[in-house]
């Protein structure tokens, strides 16, 4: 489901983890602990203009009473933690104060305006929670995500990376009666915000004074430490390295399970690739290695020379180049292990000039 947004978890994301367990642990201990305490946290803008509770503006629009948009507003906030690694915790919360602070004007008058349209009093039913600035980040996910399609069904309708997100967002669109208003206040902020319209960025914005103090107090509280059971892949801002990364990835382990199945039938002609003419076989190597050492048991080994082949090594098969030392010291390294200089050069060139691949080539001979 997450697939768009990278991996290792909170990792670099303290502020996404702290929006995930305090609004959330504070929603339960209402709901199940603390019911009667919820109408502290009830989002009413009839009080607000009524009775000038200008803190109903602040509580109402922090915690979720609803468990649902609890649930589907944390999930959102994990997906969107992206943002704070490409933007830095600083500017992320910048984002989020300021489409909270322009949401709040836009449910105001999207409210008056439901009222002077059509006469339904929407000011004392609106949602609760942390809302706007989830629908807020849909608008940079959308502009800056790339969507890359995973399945296609049904013809021309196909399944991408972002589809089960828009989904989630859907379903939180829905789950009661005016949190569309909610939801179009904070796509307006979003677009406000991201697009830079008469420099809100600038005005809305958290001072350097405050994360310097929040980030000396809290981020080691909410921090996370970097994950040492999965592979280390791009992720935020390089979505297409990452990409990149697991196709090399995935081609090594092809070429090392196609050298393994080769092995197997190496007494058989024919395959993808002739092994055998690649790598002559151990028993064979050694065969070779220790007349060589009879013959030259009473001389010094002749220094390595740097042929011609081997300035072309990382050239051949490969997508990058590399000069003539580098070349050296990668036949060099695989000939002090006792390999031949023809089979070091040609395990070099079918693995792409990795000398732990071409190392786990010969070794497996």
């Amino acid at each position: 489901m997450f697939t768009s947004t990278g991996s290792s978890g909170l990792y670099k994301a303290p502020l996404s983890k702290s929006l995930l367990l305090v609004p959330s642990a504070l929603s339960l201990l209402l709901a199940l602990l603390l019911p009667h305490c919820q109408r502290f946290f009830v989002y009413d803008l009839q009080a607000v203009k009524d009775d000038f509770q200008i803190w109903r503006l602040i509580c109402g629009r922090i915690i979720c009473l609803d468990l649902k948009d609890t649930f589907c507003s944390s999930l959102l906030i994990y997906n969107f933690r992206i943002f704070e690694r490409r933007y830095g915790s600083r500017k992320f919360a910048s984002f989020l104060l300021g489409s909270w602070v322009l949401s709040a004007l836009v449910d105001c008058i999207l409210v008056e305006a439901v009222w002077y349209s059509f006469g339904i009093t929407t000011s004392r039913n609106l949602p609760s929670g942390f809302l706007a600035p989830v629908f807020a980040l849909f608008v940079p996910f959308y502009c800056s995500i790339p969507r890359v399609q995973v399945a296609q069904i049904l013809g021309p309708l196909s399944i991408t990376n972002k589809t089960l997100i828009y989904i989630l967002g859907l379903q939180l669109f829905t789950s009661g009666s005016y949190i569309w208003i909610v939801a179009i206040s904070g796509l307006i902020s979003g677009v406000c915000y991201n697009s830079k319209m008469l420099q809100i960025h600038q005005v809305l914005c958290i001072p350097t004074w405050m994360a310097k103090f929040f980030s000396w107090t809290l981020e080691p509280i909410f921090s996370s430490s970097e994950p040492t059971t999965e592979a280390r892949i791009g992720m935020g801002a390089t979505v297409d390295i990452q990409r990149q990364q697991r196709m090399e990835l995935l081609d090594r382990q092809l070429m090392l399970s196609q050298f393994a199945q080769a092995r197997r039938q190496r007494q058989q002609q024919g395959g993808m690739i002739n092994w055998n003419r690649l790598f002559p076989p151990l028993r064979q190597r050694r065969n070779i290695n220790y007349q060589d050492g009879r013959r030259s048991e009473q001389q010094a080994p002749p220094p390595l020379e740097v042929s011609e082949e081997q300035e072309t090594c990382c050239s051949s098969g490969a997508d990058k180049t590399c000069s003539k030392e580098t070349c050296y010291h990668l036949v060099a390294r695989l000939m002090e292990m006792g390999f031949s200089r023809g089979d070091a050069l040609e395990a070099l060139r079918a693995s792409n000039n990795d000398l732990n691949v071409a190392t786990n080539f010969l070794l497996q001979q």
